[in-house]
């Protein structure tokens, strides 16, 4: 695809890496340095990068390669977590979550995990999947205050604004919705999710897979501070991404924010004073 021009700078917030292991399908890798070429394209300057979800695995393995990936790269790392605990308000899922509370699997991620991830100058935040990747108990959610990194949470069907409200949002770390909180689609989710940034002050919404010209638009003119910018590559490319961003009906003020003023001030690695930190 051709490279974009726009006068903006644009850091991303939500692109999927594969860590490099041998037996990562290859219908769902893209290298690094192809993801490096396209975000180079779009014009985008640095992209936060994590390992795909994966059901009832150790996230500890994925996370190093995704790090060892970006250096020497515009990536910045996010630790992806999980959890014991279900989303939802159905029975199935209260019965799961009171059997669950009192330990985890292996596999879980435990607040000695966190704690070093957050103390690794490699990663930045965390990054969650309710659907995939379950929930933390309160034990790791009161670890995740301690340390105070930005999680981001893919938002959706399975996990919706009301569970999330519930389980995440009101804590001393800040909050990134992923696609709106209304994966796949769901305009009435999204809606919803903005109406909660009233509530709640330290969260936000990330743009990927939002189709929706209406809900973009909204959120932006009713909450300016709160909408960060997500390519979803490599499931979209992110040409396609920013110039979504781009055709929308708003200032060129509220363009800038959304493109990098509002994603520096809630992850700082992406920030321009960051990036000459990390060159010297």
């Amino acid at each position: 695809m051709l490279e974009l021009e726009h006068g903006f700078r644009v850091v991303d917030s939500y692109a999927r890496l594969a860590p490099g292991r041998r037996d990562e399908p290859h219908d769902r890798t893209i290298t690094p340095d192809r993801l490096e070429r396209e975000m180079h394209q779009a014009g985008i300057t640095r992209s936060v990068v994590f390992p795909p979800a994966e059901p009832e695995t150790s996230y500890v393995a994925a996370n190093n390669g995704v790090a060892r990936r970006s250096v020497d790269r515009p990536f910045v790392a996010f630790a992806r977590i999980n959890g014991s605990r279900r989303p939802g308000a159905t029975a199935t899922s209260r019965l799961h979550n009171v059997v669950s509370c009192r330990g985890r699997e292996e596999y879980h991620t435990t607040p000695g995990d966190v704690e070093k991830y957050a103390y690794d100058d490699r990663f930045h935040g965390f990054v969650l999947d309710p659907l995939t990747d379950g929930l933390p108990d309160e034990e790791v959610l009161e670890t995740l205050d301690d340390v105070g990194l930005p999680l981001i949470v893919r938002g959706g069907a399975d996990a919706p604004p009301a569970a999330l409200a519930e389980t995440v949002f009101g804590r001393s770390f800040p909050v990134v919705v992923a696609h709106f909180g209304g994966h796949p689609l769901s305009r009435s989710q999204m809606h919803e999710m903005v109406d909660l940034l009233d509530e709640f002050d330290d969260c936000y919404v990330e743009t990927s897979f939002v189709r929706y010209r209406d809900v973009l638009e909204r959120a932006l003119l009713e909450h300016p501070d709160r909408v960060l910018f997500g390519s979803g590559a490599p499931a979209c490319h992110p040409n396609v991404a920013v110039m979504e961003i781009l055709t929308l009906d708003v200032s060129e003020d509220k363009l800038w924010r959304a493109f990098s003023k509002n994603a520096c001030r809630v992850i700082e690695a992406l920030s321009p004073d960051a990036q000459l930190r990390i060159r010297h």
